[in-house]
């Protein structure tokens, strides 16, 4: 896998020359809609607008040119910048001289995350994680973005955290900026109320950022509004890796949240692209863009990025569809930050506010949660599940808990399926799946021939039902156990199989194994048990199998 993600021959997946035009104008209505996103990413972080930028510029160029998706726009999201809020402010609290040093070497460890999942060949199962986990995650950290910019949107500052944030809604309430609350309101109508013909002309956002600004500046020049103010202009500096061995659990813990993350964001978002674009992304390659997106995006102080739904299809729908689109659109931001910088200093952050409200909303898995319970009572129950504590507690334990809780629901299911095609018979009345030969064997052995009939993969969770049935029959002589139409066969299953022989075997009983292939025989022929059956008494037919048993006790 590593040697064809890196072969020379595919150095850049998709990459040709011949859509230059549509690329260009993609990359740079791209940029158009990433710079206000980027900005209000950056101050909703906590590490500031600058911050935001160079992520755009850093993932937005490297997870182009190494990545998987030709078309993808990469760049600060709303969930990686939840997550990278709650890293920050962690750290910083337990370590605050270092704690953004430890926030990017946490992005860098993502990156580095990212880039081994996708050589170790496990893109296609980054995406194997059930809806109503991603529904509930995706839909709270809607909510988180959508509470943490009521302050702002008030004009005050930020509260560190979903529960500071809700407590202090009363103290806002109590003194509201009503120039910055207007400023907000008027983004947030842009944003919401764009027609949608200026909108793929001039990017709602963007309009959002420039009249708000410009209305800050005409008519609340003189009032106190908390602005975006001076930020860095010119290159990024290089930010080595900085570790503290008192949080590297916590940090390591971030790193493999941002790097899950980051590829579930990006893989949907790929698949949206094929969706529109009809092409064929390779996940594989995808995530080792990201990640070394990711990583360059630590070293120079950036936010972590993955694949952006909104900027893709908006490159897409404006011609762009090789990785120059998303490069050209990195190139941009780039010129920006190098020479036009001051223009982003009198950005009120309730315009940004007003932007990220709408990012929230949308972020919201409405559709799923209008029509969960109707779908499964269960479904929806996790999905809440998982909505409270991403909101609540942390995302971490949202998803851990969400996934455990979801394969549990998976495994009882697949256990009552199992248990379904378990079928233990010593009278044949009612057995239609039986051959009228066979049944007939069956009524003349009155009882004393146990037939055991397994079906279908066999895991942990049929093994106690195996066990349970077994106990039931006591008074049999020949035991036939036909796994004839048993594909797989678990550990647990297996124990349960070699105590079921060993039991008969003990009494002195006659036993058929009948059926038995592939994976299947391969782990019977571990059991040191099968060394006590007869070899003529492991057959490939069941009504062979009776057959041998009526011979055995004698029934004509």
């Amino acid at each position: 896998m590593a040697t064809t993600l890196l072969s020379p021959t595919r150095f850049v997946h998709g990459l040709r020359f011949d859509n230059l035009r549509g690329d260009i104008f993609g990359g740079i209505t791209a940029a158009i809609v990433a710079l206000p996103l980027a900005l209000a990413f950056g101050v909703a972080s906590g590490a500031g607008p600058i911050a935001g930028l160079y992520g755009a510029i850093c993932t937005g160029f490297f997870a182009a040119l190494f990545g998987g998706t030709p078309a993808q726009i990469s760049g600060p999201t709303g969930p990686m910048t939840v997550v990278m809020a709650s890293t920050f402010a962690n750290l910083t609290a337990s370590n605050p001289e270092n704690g953004w040093a430890m926030a990017l070497t946490v992005v860098m460890f993502g990156g580095i995350f990212q880039v081994v999942l996708g050589l170790l060949g496990l893109g296609k199962y980054i995406t194997f994680m059930p809806y109503t986990v991603i529904s509930g995650f995706m839909s709270g950290i809607g909510v988180i973005i959508v509470i943490l910019q009521i302050a702002p949107l008030l004009g005050h500052q930020t509260a560190p955290g979903v529960v500071p944030s809700l407590q202090a809604i009363p103290t806002y309430l109590n003194d509201v900026n009503f120039a910055a609350l207007g400023l907000g309101l008027i983004a947030l109508a842009i944003v919401f109320f764009s027609p949608p013909r200026l909108n793929r002309i001039l990017p709602a956002p963007l309009i959002a950022l420039v009249l708000g600004t410009i209305i800050s500046m005409i008519f609340f020049g003189n009032v106190s509004l908390p602005r975006i103010g001076e930020i860095p202009s010119g290159l990024p500096s290089l930010h080595l890796p900085y570790l503290s061995w008192g949080s590297l659990q916590q940090m390591l813990l971030y790193s493999i949240m941002l790097a899950v993350l980051g590829s579930l964001d990006s893989l949907l978002t790929s698949l949206v692209a094929d969706n529109i674009s009809r092409s064929h992304h390779d996940s594989d390659r995808e995530l080792v863009g990201q990640g070394i997106g990711n990583l360059v995006s630590g070293l120079c102080g950036g936010l972590p990025g993955a694949g952006a739904t909104m900027r893709t299809v908006i490159n897409i729908n404006s011609g762009g569809k090789t990785p120059i689109a998303g490069m050209i659109h990195a190139l941009i931001l780039l010129m920006i930050v190098l020479k036009a910088g001051q223009l982003t200093e009198p950005i009120p952050h309730a315009v940004l506010a007003g932007i990220l409200i709408k990012v929230g909303i949308d972020i919201v898995d409405w559709s799923f949660l209008k029509r969960a319970h109707q779908l499964s009572t269960k479904g929806a129950g996790l999905m809440y599940l998982v909505l409270g504590l991403t909101v609540f507690v942390d995302l971490i334990t949202a998803v851990a808990v969400g996934v455990f809780v979801a394969n549990l629901f998976t495994v009882k299911n697949l256990t009552d399926l199992q248990l379904e095609s378990i079928k233990s018979v010593t009278r044949a009345d009612g057995e239609d799946w039986l051959l009228e030969e066979e049944q007939q064997i069956l009524r003349a052995a009155n009882g004393r021939i146990f037939m055991f009939h397994l079906s279908g993969p066999m895991s942990f969770g049929a093994a106690k039902s195996i066990a349970r049935r077994l106990a039931i029959v006591e008074n049999y002589d020949v035991l036939i156990l036909d796994l004839a139409t048993v594909p797989r066969l678990g550990v647990t299953a297996l124990l349960a199989i070699e105590t079921m022989l060993k039991d008969a075997l003990a009494k002195q009983r006659e036993v058929f194994l009948v059926g038995a292939k592939g994976q299947v025989q391969a782990r019977l022929q571990r059991l040191p048990v099968l060394a006590q059956l007869s070899p003529h008494h492991r057959l490939e037919s069941r009504l062979l199998a009776l057959q041998m048993a009526a011979v055995c006790i004698n029934v004509d």
